[in-house]
């Protein structure tokens, strides 16, 4: 009866339980290598911010692993050592995008007053307190709505050619010039319209001659974001329709394009936010101007980035805070522009 008993007991063998570090350790563990970074600064060791931030990260990724590792055992230390290098390479990632913007905000707000956005730069001084970027702000308005005008039809129907029509030579050269301009140097865009436009076509520096070389920036993007957002669509919804007898091209218009409408609509908002900030095609086409010139098409227009060159360039406490000024306008410009395509994306999407 003993002997059965025994049998029949469950083989127990060690078992794989281990304590958990509670979440405040690691709280504590985060405190203590902040002070010591802290106190390495205090005595010169490191230097910088930047270093700081560096440092404090990797003391506190080495003491969690050690503390995790001896507390819980090896298998849920190296679990804890890679969400923290995770979780760390995430902040350090967003470190930098903090700081710009927060540095931004904070001189850009000394001049974000009525006077800089109902004002130009006409007969205002460096030194000058007032004026304002009222004529920079409607020039990029202009130049980047016409440039988008062109680039964003232009470019969804090349992407269309490739996806749905491309099968030969033809197809694979447009792809690899696609490819070529994506990599195209902001300041040779500008270049090319300067030599082309201004000087072998004798045309005037205008607005219209910068969105032209906006233009060559943004097409690579939208056709290759719209490339991938129509291959993402489903081909069922194409074979669906063929088998009821739709032509192709009424297929892609109803079909395709609709389906593909939200990513179609993002991938056009991260062109204009590349191109809006583009300081080098604008200063060899647009050529600036202090005074408002609302026509893109005749003469000398003023831009953004534009603005914020010039006056950051100047000696005066006054032109710099007005150029910090502009910077903040155009982040909000780019940020209004994105709230508004996710909006339209969003509505714009295929309810099934």
């Amino acid at each position: 009866m003993t002997t059965s008993s025994a049998l029949d007991a469950p083989v127990r063998g060690p078992s794989l339980a281990r304590a958990r570090l509670p979440l405040w350790s690691f709280i504590v563990i985060a405190v203590v290598a902040l002070a010591i970074t802290a106190l390495l600064l205090v005595v010169g060791a490191i230097h910088g911010y930047a270093a700081y931030a560096v440092v404090a990260a990797l003391l506190y990724i080495v003491a969690q692993t050690i503390v995790s590792t001896s507390v819980e055992g090896w298998r849920h230390g190296k679990d804890r050592l890679m969400t923290s290098v995770l979780v760390v390479s995430v902040v350090l990632a967003l470190l930098p995008l903090v700081a710009i913007l927060g540095y931004t905000i904070a001189n850009g707000l000394k001049r974000f007053d009525g006077v800089f956005f109902s004002h130009s730069m006409r007969a205002v001084a460096e030194t000058d307190p007032n004026g304002g970027a009222y004529n920079a702000i409607i020039g990029t308005l202009e130049q980047v709505g016409i440039a988008t005008i062109i680039a964003v039809p232009f470019g969804v129907l090349v992407a269309v050619y490739l996806v749905e029509y491309s099968a030969g030579k033809l197809g694979r050269l447009v792809s690899f010039f696609v490819d070529v301009m994506t990599g195209l140097p902001s300041i040779v865009a500008g270049l090319f319209i300067l030599a082309l436009w201004i000087i072998a076509l004798h045309q005037t520096f205008s607005g219209f001659a910068g969105s032209l070389a906006l233009l060559i920036l943004m097409l690579p993007t939208v056709i290759r974001s719209t490339e991938e957002m129509l291959k993402l669509v489903p081909v069922a919804l194409r074979e669906a329709s063929y088998a009821l007898g739709v032509a192709k091209w009424i297929t892609v218009v109803r079909i395709v394009l609709p389906t593909a409408l939200p990513g179609i609509v993002t991938g056009s908002m991260l062109a204009i936010a590349r191109v809006m900030g583009e300081t080098a095609p604008v200063l060899l086409t647009v050529f600036g101007n202090p005074a408002i010139n609302n026509n893109p098409f005749s003469g000398p227009q003023a831009s953004l980035p534009l603005f914020v060159f010039t006056e950051v360039g100047a000696s005066s406490d006054n032109a710099v805070n007005r150029a910090w000024a502009g910077a903040l306008t155009l982040i909000l410009i780019v940020l209004v522009l994105n709230l508004v395509a996710r909006t339209i994306a969003r509505f714009a999407r295929v309810r099934g």
